[in-house]
């Protein structure tokens, strides 16, 4: 038998085709299960896993971070701040002098 023949193609297209009709009826089910069971949304995954997350980072922040640390970090930037508003007042001033 010729394996070129066309009949032999159409026998292995005859044998796919209720294959892949099964196949497709059996996703169909289950994606139809899913929908009636009200499987969990992914919004509420991804929702809940950044929540999850900044609970985390928080917790670390809280649990590695010295307490000295966070306010010595506090002091600098309270001072660097301040310094710039100083100079921030100085030029408004010579502004108003008309410098």
């Amino acid at each position: 038998m010729d394996p070129t023949d066309p009949t032999t193609f159409w026998w292995i297209n005859a044998a796919q085709a209720p294959a892949m009709g099964a196949l497709y009826w059996l996703l169909y089910g289950i994606r139809r299960d899913l929908d009636r069971r009200g499987g969990p949304d992914p919004q509420d995954g991804l929702s809940r896993t950044r929540e999850d997350l900044a609970a985390f980072k928080l917790e670390v922040a809280r649990t590695y971070v010295p307490l000295s640390l966070i306010r010595d970090v506090d002091r600098r930037l309270t001072e660097q701040l301040l310094r710039i508003e100083s100079k921030l007042a100085e030029v408004h001033r010579r502004q108003d002098r008309g410098e």
